[in-house]
């Protein structure tokens, strides 16, 4: 009787550890694992044909395993691109134009919030579909080098010391401040020298030498690195005949080696395909899938790793364990995601439609979108005073165009507020408003709105570029040169429309431009009284370009390029050399000057405190600076920082190395701190092949622009 109940005990012991095995999930399932337990229990579950199909960008289900597919194609520029719904940011180039690392990492905040609204949405659909995962390819920080390149409008301009600041607090609001976890993973590309021709991108070698590789075109990509940006994409183009993604120079001796990156590395899309077909540095696809591998490519957005990886197995050039390590980093980041895991995570489930395009976002698209506008002359007209001013006339290619709001790469909004309808809603029902389109991007011979203008007290004219003529291959489908610009002119049409606005009348004339890079404002500039740098403002520019115009708000945008005054003071545009390119080595005359921007008010600056005479190589230079408001308007001030160098061959002419934007009351004054880590002021030795501290006497300035410097001071480096 006894073993009998000895028996049902055991029975009962049995069958409560069994159903308590059975209730729990598989490790790799489990978020309260270590990461890279759950990836190694996930390893040696999967096939290797599970394996080498989930190398792809577009993973299938494993269904055995109740893995739903990942569809890893993401955009999230300035807003969630493609997918739908989702608040319209101003594009890249207008965020660095504020020149606010701190609403860069607010705005990126609210992409990863609608992000997570859009996938909890989809995945309660079954839906699995491009554009509407939680990883996104952002933010571009190539650099802006010339500005012809269609593209340049992704990035965050010419300066490394300003991409890396602003694309930094991006890349920190994407992903979110909980350890272990990601809201949603950013990717850092296009790894590396890549910033045009759009035509040639495919097949082009980009030729450079250590010291402008190290010190420009590397220098953003290493700053992000160090954040933990959680992905880098290798770009289609070759650098120094290594193709950025098979070469290893880049993905193995800086990248890994050097740099201890640890996360994935994405192909930008069919840039394997480039390396047989187009740069025929690799003779056929399979080499090409174990080259790529061996490099320490991890995902292909495109097939030929999932197609080719098995064929290169069987014929010895790869093993299953270099499969899986180049699954292991996508496996961690979906991990860190919570992509795997049984439950979903309570910290983002909440999301919903309300988290989408919500008046919170559309205020700080408006926020972002008036702090990116440049005012690039004004003589007195600006701003308006609403009981001067009786009637108004809003005319111009780009015064009702969506287009010239959103930018490349852009989402869709209900709620796109166009320049016309923004001056319209301010300006209220008290005032005669008047809308023309007046001119197209072609006909130099046929105008409207002209009589208009004339009857109307003011007159409002918005031209400029758009996404459809400048951009990537294949988008910019009205450019002329392949995405890529061949001039720095305005269109001629539009040049015309406003000379014959001007000769209609002497009364106020505003010209807006919006582009995604420098034009040359001076053709018509001398029709004009104000002229507004609106970029590509995102869904709220009409309402946001209407805040400045009728003094709502005091432009403080400042110019993250230079605008030159002709492209024949530049270098052919194949060469990547940085000699005679860019603020930091033009020794030319600019039409406008980087880090250029007017305001409605004045500001006086002195030292609060001033640096120090000498510093060692382990110190960091910290100033204060008293900004005085002494005009008639609050306004916004950017206080920049540049280093001027000791006279050694191939210094910069000046640098950018410190900025804050400050608020300042009338006739208040803010006190501005600075920092700037000696370890910045160093500089690539080409001998050594290393970075080198050169002694001797440095100057701190600190100014409105990189050529407008109030307070000067020198330094010694021992």
């Amino acid at each position: 009787m006894l073993r009998k109940q000895y028996l049902v005990i055991y029975a009962a012991i049995f069958l409560f550890v069994l159903k308590a095995g059975a209730q729990q999930p598989a490790l790799f399932k489990r978020p309260d694992a270590p990461v890279q337990e759950r990836v190694n229990d996930l390893l040696h579950t999967l096939t290797l044909p599970e394996k080498i199909s989930m190398l792809g960008y577009n993973t299938p289900a494993i269904d055995r395993l109740q893995i739903p597919a990942y569809n890893w194609w993401n955009e999230a520029l300035h807003g969630i691109a493609r997918g739908g719904e989702a608040t319209v940011y101003p594009q890249a180039i207008g965020l660095s134009a504020t020149f606010n690392a701190p609403l860069a990492k607010e705005v990126a905040n609210t992409i990863s919030t609608e992000a997570r609204a859009k996938y909890n949405l989809a995945v309660q659909q079954h839906r699995h579909v491009q554009y509407m995962g939680l990883n996104f390819w952002t933010p571009n920080i190539n650099i802006f080098r010339d500005p012809r390149w269609g593209r340049g409008q992704e990035t965050y301009g010419e300066d490394p010391y300003l991409t890396a600041a602003m694309a930094g607090a991006f890349v920190q609001g994407l992903q979110g401040d909980v350890p272990g976890q990601l809201k949603t993973a950013a990717c850092a590309k296009h790894f590396a020298v890549h910033s045009g021709p759009e035509a040639d991108r495919h097949s082009f070698n980009a030729i450079i030498d250590e010291k402008d590789l190290r010190e420009t075109y590397l220098y953003a990509f290493k700053k992000l690195v160090d954040g933990k940006v959680e992905s880098i994409m290798c770009a289609y183009n070759r650098v120094n005949s290594q193709p950025c993604c098979t070469g290893n120079t880049l993905l193995q001796d800086i990248l890994r080696h050097e740099w201890k990156f640890g996360g994935q590395v994405v192909t930008d899309c069919w840039a394997l395909d480039d390396i047989w077909l187009r740069h025929k540095a690799i003779p056929t696809r399979e080499e090409v899938a174990a080259a790529a591998i061996k490099a320490g490519v991890n995902l292909d957005c495109a097939n030929i790793l999932q197609d080719d990886v098995m064929k290169a197995i069987q014929k010895g050039w790869l093993t299953n364990a270099d499969v899986d390590s180049a699954l292991a980093a996508s496996l961690r980041t979906r991990m860190k995601l919570g992509l795997f895991d049984a439950a979903p995570s309570a910290l983002y489930s909440q999301f919903g439609a309300d988290s989408v395009n919500n008046n919170w976002h559309a205020q700080l698209a408006r926020q972002a979108a008036r702090e990116s506008m440049v005012l690039l002359k004004n003589d007195g007209v600006l701003p308006l005073k609403a009981d001067k001013y009786a009637s108004m006339l809003v005319a111009g290619s780009n015064s009702a165009s969506l287009e010239a709001l959103m930018g490349n790469y852009h989402g869709v909004s209900g709620n796109m507020v166009t320049f016309a309808a923004g001056l319209a809603k301010a300006a209220g029902p008290g005032m005669a408003m008047q809308y023309d389109q007046g001119c197209d991007f072609t006909d130099t011979l046929h105008f409207g709105g002209i009589w208009a203008s004339q009857n109307c007290d003011v007159t409002v004219a918005v031209i400029g570029l758009t996404p459809l003529l400048e951009g990537e291959e294949g988008d910019a489908f009205l450019s002329a040169s392949g995405g890529d610009k061949s001039t720095l002119s305005l269109p001629r049409s539009q040049v015309l429309f406003m000379k014959k606005l001007r000769e209609a009348h002497k009364k106020p004339i505003i010209a807006v431009i919006t582009a995604g890079s420098a034009v040359d404002v001076s053709a018509i500039a001398p029709y004009a009284d104000a002229v507004i740098l609106a970029w590509y403002p995102g869904e709220q520019g009409g309402n946001a370009l209407a805040d400045i115009i009728f003094g709502k708000y005091s432009p403080a945008g400042r110019l993250p390029v230079t605008f030159y005054q002709s492209l024949q003071d530049l270098p052919d545009y194949k060469d990547y050399s940085m000699k005679n390119r860019t603020y930091r080595y033009f020794k030319g005359k600019a039409e406008y000057p980087f880090g250029y921007g007017l305001s409605y008010t004045t500001f006086d600056y002195a030292w609060q405190q001033a640096p120090a005479k000498e510093y060692g190589s382990k110190d960091t230079i910290r100033v204060s600076v008293a900004v005085k408001n002494t005009g008639a308007y609050d306004g916004d001030e950017v206080v920049q920082a540049y280093i001027s160098y000791p006279d050694v061959e191939r210094m910069p002419v000046k640098e950018l190395k410190a900025f804050k934007r400050v608020m300042v009351k009338q006739g208040g004054q803010e006190v501005v701190q600075l920092e700037i880590p000696v370890t910045e002021l160093q500089k690539w030795d080409l001998q050594k092949h290393a970075w080198k501290l050169y002694k001797g006497t440095y100057k701190v300035n600190i100014g409105k622009s990189s050529d407008d410097f109030l307070l000067s001071e020198n330094i010694k480096i021992k």
